[in-house]
């Protein structure tokens, strides 16, 4: 969903009738506010939606559904199927967390409030300043391709064989031994940088997350 939906304000940012009145994100955001004449506003907060802050909530709802998918499937399941059973919702939720089916962004997105601001702000930040909710939102949604959701609630309060299966996971993908096309977009940089963070603002990272990487040179395909 989230791919679709960003897709869908990407098409709707580059419209060519936008393009060649060499509309900004300014002048759409002003022809939004004519639109207030239309309907009475007067019982909302505000008269227009902040896009990044749209994005960033469907992805949490997106993400939060996965997890309790997964928590779901292995706690009604029982016996020596279950590891198997996950496997797909495992997979699943590992792939939305690294953002490999990501819509790439061709133009900036600019939201219209704070947002943008005070979620970054919000942290943990790693000894070099950088945070899993820092923003890119010019090639992609967030700079480091790992999902902030990883310190929520939902994540630690996922059954322990999902979230160690999980945790196995992407350390087999930000490392380089699993080198499939799935994720052959993440670059050696960004792999290297979110187990940094990881290392530095997760708490209870299974031992094997502290020792040096292996592969994290590794180049994403073109």
């Amino acid at each position: 969903m989230q791919q679709q939906w960003m897709k869908l304000a990407v098409d709707y940012w580059q419209d060519p009738k936008w393009k060649g009145l060499g509309a900004t994100h300014e002048a759409l955001y002003v022809r939004l506010l004519g639109y207030t004449r239309k309907f009475d506003t007067a019982g909302f907060m505000n008269p227009v939606s902040d896009i990044v802050a749209l994005m960033t909530f469907e992805h949490q709802t997106r993400i939060t559904n996965l997890m309790i998918r997964a928590g779901w499937d292995a706690r009604i399941e029982s016996g020596e199927a279950v590891p198997h059973k996950i496997d797909s919702d495992v997979e699943a939720l590992v792939t939305y967390m690294l953002f490999a089916d990501e819509a790439k962004l061709y133009d900036p997105i600019k939201g219209v409030s704070t947002f943008t601001k005070t979620f970054a702000e919000r942290g943990p930040r790693d000894r070099q300043g950088r945070s899993l909710r820092d923003f890119d939102l010019e090639k992609r949604m967030f700079r480091y391709p790992l999902s902030y959701m990883v310190y929520s609630a939902a994540f630690d309060g996922m059954p322990n064989i999902v979230r160690e299966r999980v945790y196995q996971r992407l350390y087999d993908i930000l490392t380089g031994k699993d080198g499939s096309e799935k994720f052959a977009r993440l670059s050696s940089g960004d792999r290297r940088a979110v187990i940094e963070i990881l290392r530095e603002t997760k708490t209870n990272l299974p031992a094997y997350w502290t020792a040096i990487p292996p592969g994290t040179s590794r180049e994403p395909q073109q």
